[in-house]
């Protein structure tokens, strides 16, 4: 990490936004979060809520 930032390879940052568009993309309410450790983001998780009418 460098001077507080999340230190990853363009190909790699492109995977990870991959993984975030296609998240968004199916999600209509809810929250993504990004797992970083030793300046390097680990884990994505997706949490999405079902609102019923």
């Amino acid at each position: 990490m460098k001077g507080g930032r999340i230190d990853l390879k363009p190909a790699d940052w492109q995977n990870t936004i991959k993984h975030l568009e296609d998240m968004l993309e199916t999600m209509k309410f809810g929250s993504i979060t990004l797992i970083v450790q030793d300046g390097k983001i680990v884990q994505i998780e997706k949490n999405e809520k079902i609102r019923l009418q």
